[in-house]
């Protein structure tokens, strides 16, 4: 085994990696955050179907995820500097193909240009798991929450691109969307050279250093599906955190991704549809910390069962006023809080319950589907937007969350009882 690098160093090391993950988490996810607000409205401008605007969110949902398992690969093979990077250097150039789309209205460029700029969301997600590397037992948790903390502050920026847009046009001569694209690219393109040029030496790697090869070897192991359904079946806490985490992901894609479309229906802004979406991702996120102690002191059923209720107070009041724009501005940001308590209490269920041996695998097929449930939920919105209204999308939503509720009344002793990890289940 290779020489151990001693605590002061790993130390060192550590707050390095975090340094320069928080900078570029900050910087990149601003130009991650054009995608579900600026997104969505030039997919309907060059497309002139509002139905087709729910592709944007699916398409760059759609990059999440399979951008993500390919960067778990790099990560493995080359660590975390060359993943991280690669990721956002993809991001941007997706960002400069939707600069070209929004300026000629290409269509296939479009979603093109959406579907590389998800990798943004990838590396996003990944900068998570890079700040656990080489924190200590006891921090990992904490540095994990400081850069998603850290990036709902690009997230919230990001959808206000269109009124800097507006400025820089007066240079470029661009149209708003293609400004707001190109702005995203610079920030995109900057995360990746912050992250390629200081993240050194390679929290992966080192810790490759210190425990052998075991790191490598987890890191190639390919992702067995198959274990994850069995597992899912046989532990029913499990289950409920699964359902709890897709339902929460399809009612909040469901609602998000059209109300761009629909408060520019009704005649507002750019800048009005920017706040109320970096509003909407502020609920979703600034109360993080405090939904994970409320999970900690009261228990998964309570709060799953509070993001239930939050959810259904977004859901009327979007059902009710629908045309009223105070009204839509705090359903969004609701409908954010509802999300961060069912997403976040369901995650920490699942993690508690699940196998120590399928662990890695499960979580990362929960991932998979959670993307894969926002992307679909996405897409169909858009129809439904067109054939009915933003009032019965909204009603839809709610009948969505009512077998989350019937779980949360009849698996009461279910979710109070203390979490055991099952054996694995399925495991070659």
């Amino acid at each position: 085994m290779a020489s151990l690098p001693a605590d002061s160093a790993v130390s060192s090391v550590q707050r390095r990696t975090m340094i320069v993950l928080i900078i570029a988490q900050v910087v990149g996810t601003v130009g991650v955050g054009v995608a579900p607000s600026i997104g969505v409205l030039l997919a309907e401008e060059v497309t002139h179907n509002e139905a087709w605007a729910g592709l944007a969110r699916t398409a760059s949902t759609l990059g999440a995820a399979l951008f993500g398992l390919w960067l778990g690969t790099v990560a493995a093979r080359r660590g975390r500097r060359v993943a991280l990077s690669r990721g956002w250097a993809l991001a941007a150039a997706g960002a400069a193909l939707l600069v070209v789309a929004a300026q000629l209205s290409l269509i296939i460029p479009l979603f093109v240009g959406l579907l590389f700029i998800g990798a943004g969301s990838a590396v996003s997600l990944q900068s998570r798991f890079a700040a656990t590397d080489l924190a200590e037992p006891q921090h990992k948790a904490r540095s994990l929450a400081l850069v998603v903390w850290v990036g709902t502050l690009g997230s919230v920026l990001g959808p206000n691109l269109g009124a800097p847009g507006e400025f820089v046009g007066s240079i470029t001569g661009l149209t708003v969307f293609a400004n707001a694209f190109l702005i995203a690219a610079v920030f995109l393109a900057l995360a990746g050279i912050v992250v390629f040029a200081w993240l050194r030496p390679d929290p992966l790697l080192v810790l490759e250093q210190t425990t052998g090869t075991q790191a490598t070897a987890a890191g190639k192991k390919p992702i067995r599906f198959r274990q994850m359904f069995a597992e899912i079946q046989a532990n029913p806490q499990a289950r409920i955190a699964l359902i709890a985490i897709l339902t929460s992901q399809t009612v909040m894609a469901a609602i998000m991704t059209m109300t761009p479309v629909h408060i520019s229906h009704q005649g507002g802004s750019i800048t009005l549809i920017g706040i109320t979406i970096s509003l909407h991702v502020a609920g979703m996120y600034a109360l993080s910390p405090l939904v994970g102690l409320v999970t900690d002191r009261f228990g998964y059923r309570f709060a799953i069962s509070t993001g239930i209720a939050i959810f259904m107070a977004s859901l009327i009041i979007g059902a009710v006023k629908p045309h009223d724009m105070t009204g839509i501005i705090v359903s969004l940001i609701l409908l954010g809080i509802g999300w961060s308590f069912g997403s976040v209490a369901g995650a920490a269920l699942f993690s508690a319950v699940v196998a120590p041996e399928t662990r890695a695998a499960s979580q990362g097929g929960v991932d998979a589907l959670s993307n894969l449930s926002g992307a679909i939920a996405g897409f169909i919105a858009g129809p439904l937007l067109v054939l009915t209204s933003f009032s019965f999308l909204s009603i839809l939503a709610m009948v969505a969350l009512v077998p989350l509720a019937v779980l949360m009344t009849t698996n009461a002793r279910t979710l109070y009882s203390e979490p055991v990890p099952e054996q694995a289940i399925g495991s070659d």
